[in-house]
């Protein structure tokens, strides 16, 4: 696909701004300078944006110009009085970004935990991410304790992933309070046949190929077809492991009259890994010495498997009136399956001897499960006027209905001869037949509004609330049920100091039903998570290039507490407590520097505390992220860049260990390096070349009771043809 980017002959930047150096942008980002950068329309200082044409792309380079995230209304990043991170098409393919994993791990703010081989956790501000959305509509809020491999979907169908940091409530209903995540599909926008074709080659023995064709379907093209799809194979270090993924996506885009669009589409992914981890390696002997195994070594049996298969159907219908206004309405249904037949290193309780490798045991389980989500969102949107000014306002209506249901069997456990020199045989005989495990479904009905006041001409005011009804029932050796009414308000105030720069403060909520209980056997309320923010933005290029600096303050309420237990008593109960609160602060830069320099860098900073004492350690506390792309003035062929990322240590504390073994661990702070350059042979034929942890640093990404290898130095080259 051709580069998003405003035409070369509109965009006049000047060569003061060629010559800022990044120093400068993060100091401009923070606002910490108000000399030569200090107004937008100074042509020394920022150079002139002149917008010909209608055709101007909303989609530029590492940023976009406006964004429905948050409120449902149509805004500019610097009109949104919350922070926001949008991954773009363009940036996708430069950083190759392939999986929705790799998307979250190079995110302003976002930390990633490899639970395993092929579990991945999301974290944003010491909170689980469970929120997510498709095209706008919650669809799905995940369960900590089953994975349906969400992390592993491949992103060729996005245009762009949008992540709202802090409580997002009016959106997507329930959720933790540290971010939801947008994933916008790619759609039919051609009027005539065009498309690419790739194939990639990579470290070990990775390979796949994607085709994307967009064509009309009528003569006028007022009836047009997308398909995307592509395989891949290979690719994973770890001994006896290999993974297949087949995805394939369809939708037909059709202008009903002038006024009415019809979207009718079809998503499709599968995966396949073969003796994938569950757990991970032991951090310490038996002896209280710290282990240091290969990378490649793996605690999977050879008979391992973990497969994960989704499909999706939506729908969508927009019809926009005279007046402006406009009413939409998507409706989606999909259907998930798991299937895991593992082996888990119970490395908590036996661990390894440094010279013989006795000492380890291994639990197994055979775990399915089915998940069904139907969604559906109706809303209204568009402008009026009150006191003669004209203000924004949109209103809407949600249901979603999720079931879930479970089954598992397990054989006896076994040990291992040799830990240190294993080379996966085990037993794999004598399974019983499968028991169910756990059903459980969830509704959720809601109405929903926001409005965006223009109180004078640099002052305006967003409101909003979300009316939320949500049943949910639990069959778990017995039946549970309960359900819960919220009211979550929203409320933000965006004061532009110029057309640059604006100040911004907001004040948001979500809610998220819990099934502990008190003493007298009643459900606890759910749990709110507040969220306090203020900040600064900035648009430069109007919105080529955004940039963002925010503090934070998140307080989780009625948080589950147990309480102590009497004799004889065989359950615990709890009691609700506003003890968990995170502060911190987050500033990013995205989008065009110059003509030719692409570049996005955002740095993340919390504490978190619950009681007094330190909350989800195991989380980094400082995230740096910087990657960027130049197209070399000298050679128009070639484009080059790469970037850094970089975290804080993190820690696993009173860990279950046998005496004499340390019961805290720490990952010192490391950084990956990656690089990336590519080379257009003809204006539709072009190379690519990505190396990711450049330098081949060893660390854990995650630490438990057990540690999990990031991913050692990789190389891989894509070879694409564009039509």
């Amino acid at each position: 696909m051709k580069r998003l980017r405003a035409p070369k002959d509109s965009l006049a930047v000047s060569s003061s701004l060629r010559g800022i150096s990044l120093t400068a942008f993060i100091a401009t980002v923070l606002f910490m300078s108000n000399g030569a950068l200090a107004q937008s329309n100074d042509a020394e200082a920022l150079g002139t944006l002149t917008v010909t044409g209608t055709n101007f792309y909303e989609n530029v380079g590492y940023t976009r110009r406006s964004t429905n995230a948050g409120t449902g209304l149509t805004l500019s990043q610097k009109e949104l009085p919350q922070a926001i991170s949008i991954v773009t098409e363009q940036r996708i393919r430069d950083q190759n970004l392939n999986s929705i994993e790799e998307v979250l791990s190079n995110t302003t703010g976002i930390s990633t935990r490899n639970i395993d081989s092929d579990r991945v956790s999301f974290s944003s501000r010491g909170f689980r991410i469970n929120s997510f959305q498709y095209d706008g509509i919650p669809t799905l809020n995940t369960d900590n304790r089953w994975y349906f491999g969400e992390g592993r979907l491949n992103t060729a169908i996005y245009d762009r992933v949008e992540v709202i940091r802090g409580a997002n409530g009016l959106v997507s209903g329930s959720g933790n309070p540290g971010a939801s995540v947008n994933f916008v599909r790619k759609h039919a926008d051609s009027r005539e046949l065009t498309g690419s074709i790739s194939g990639t080659l990579g470290s070990w023995d990775k390979r796949g190929s994607t085709l994307d064709v967009t064509t009309p379907l009528t003569a006028s093209g007022d009836v047009r077809a997308r398909f995307i799809g592509g395989y891949e194979e290979g690719g994973a270090h770890l001994d006896r492991q290999d993974k297949r993924r087949t995805f394939g996506y369809g939708v037909i885009d059709a202008d009903v009259t002038e006024s009415t669009t019809l979207s009718i589409g079809f998503d499709y992914q599968d995966s396949h890994t073969s003796s994938p981890t569950w757990g991970g390696l032991p951090l310490w002997y038996s002896d209280g010495s710290e282990t240091d195994y290969s990378r490649s070594f793996s605690v999977a049996p050879d008979w391992s498997y973990y497969d994960f298969e989704s499909e999706k159907v939506f729908a969508e219908i927009s019809h926009r009136f005279d007046n402006d206004w406009q009413v939409r309405v998507v409706g989606t249904h999909e259907e998930t399956d798991m299937d895991g037949k593992l082996a888990y290193p119970y490395v908590e309780g036996t661990l390894p001897d440094r010279a013989d490798g006795s000492g380890v045991s291994f639990f197994t389980g055979w775990n399915r499960g089915h998940r069904e989500v139907d969604s559906v969102d109706a809303q209204a949107s568009g402008p009026f006027t009150l006191l003669g000014h004209e203000h924004e306002m949109v209103i809407g209506g949600s249901y979603s209905d999720q079931t879930n249901d479970y089954e598992n069997t397990f054989i006896s456990g076994f040990s291992v001869d040799d830990f240190n020199n294993w080379d996966g045989s085990a037993p794999n005989e004598g399974w019983p037949a499968f028991e169910p495990s756990e059903a459980s479904s969830t509704r959720q009905k809601a109405v929903y509004t926001a409005s965006r006041f223009s109180l004078a001409d640099p002052l305006t005011l967003i409101m909003g609330a979300r009316y939320t009804e949500w049943d949910g029932m639990t069959l778990f050796r017995s039946l549970d049920s309960q359900s819960k009414y919220e009211v979550t308000p929203y409320g933000g105030v965006v004061f532009d100091f110029n057309d640059t720069y604006s100040a911004f403060a907001s004040y948001t909520e979500i809610f998220e039903p819990q099934n502990y209980r008190d003493a007298s056997g009643s459900y606890l309320d759910p749990v709110i998570g507040k969220n306090y923010e203020t900040g600064l933005k900035a648009a430069w290029f109007d919105g080529l290039l955004n940039g963002s600096f925010s503090v934070f303050r998140i307080e989780q309420d009625n948080v589950a507490a147990a309480l102590p237990m009497s004799p004889g008593q065989t359950e615990t109960f709890y009691s609700a407590a506003d003890g968990v609160v995170s502060e911190g602060f987050e500033v990013e830069l995205s989008g065009a520097m110059t003509d030719d320099l692409d570049m996005t860098v955002g740095y993340s900073h919390f504490t978190a505390k619950a009681d007094d004492d330190s909350f989800n350690i195991n989380q980094p506390r400082s995230l740096f992220n910087l990657f960027a792309s130049y197209n070399v003035p000298q050679k128009r062929e070639l484009t080059v860049g790469g970037g850094v990322n970089w975290q804080s240590s993190l820690f696993a504390g009173d860990l279950s260990t046998p005496a004499g073994i340390p019961s805290e661990f720490e990952q010192d702070s490391y950084a990956l390096v990656n690089l990336f350059g590519r080379y257009q042979f003809t204006p539709d034929l072009s190379l690519q070349v990505n190396v990711k942890n450049l330098f081949d640093e060893k660390y854990y990404s995650n630490v438990a009771g057990y540690g999990v290898y990031g991913e050692p130095a990789s190389i891989s080259s894509t070879l694409r043809y564009a039509f």
